[in-house]
């Protein structure tokens, strides 16, 4: 079943690619499958409605749940990326507090690389965050802030 789940996903990825002007062979790059693998997403070949219907639900959890998810489900994180790009519905506005200690630790949980230290203290890119918050959560200094902004 976790297979039909990442094809619902992936359909649902193509669909929105191609609402976006890509090509199949585009779609097919960033999703890395081949062209007729993203005909078939694209004209509902061989995929079971059950499947689009869990995707969908995937889609509607919250930022932190959806990275998760779809980690569990791809396990590949250049994957992961991708569909949080394609998906990304939301912005966020972040900051590093001058109480960072530059530890690292946020720039290891953040499966997004979005994070880096520079002069010993955190940077936040925000056009990669995806408002998981993970780093927030575990951060030993709470010196981090993600807020949600308007685009």
């Amino acid at each position: 079943m976790p297979k039909h789940i990442a094809s619902g996903i992936k359909y649902l990825a193509s669909v929105e690619l191609r609402k976006n002007g890509l090509s199949q062979q585009e779609i097919g790059d960033k999703l890395v499958v081949d062209r007729s693998t993203v005909s078939h997403y694209l004209n509902g070949r061989n995929l079971s409605l059950e499947s689009i219907e869990v995707a969908k639900t995937i889609l509607k959890l919250n930022p932190k749940d959806f990275l998760l998810m779809v980690n569990v489900l791809f396990d590949d994180l250049e994957i992961i990326r991708q569909l949080v790009v394609i998906f990304k519905m939301n912005h966020f506005k972040t900051s590093v507090g001058d109480t960072c200690i530059g530890c690292g630790l946020c720039v290891d949980l953040c499966m997004m690389n979005a994070i880096g230290i520079d002069s010993l203290k955190a940077k936040i890119n925000s056009n990669y965050c995806c408002g998981c918050l993970m780093c927030v959560e575990d951060c030993p200094t709470d010196s981090i802030i993600i807020l949600e902004a308007n685009k």
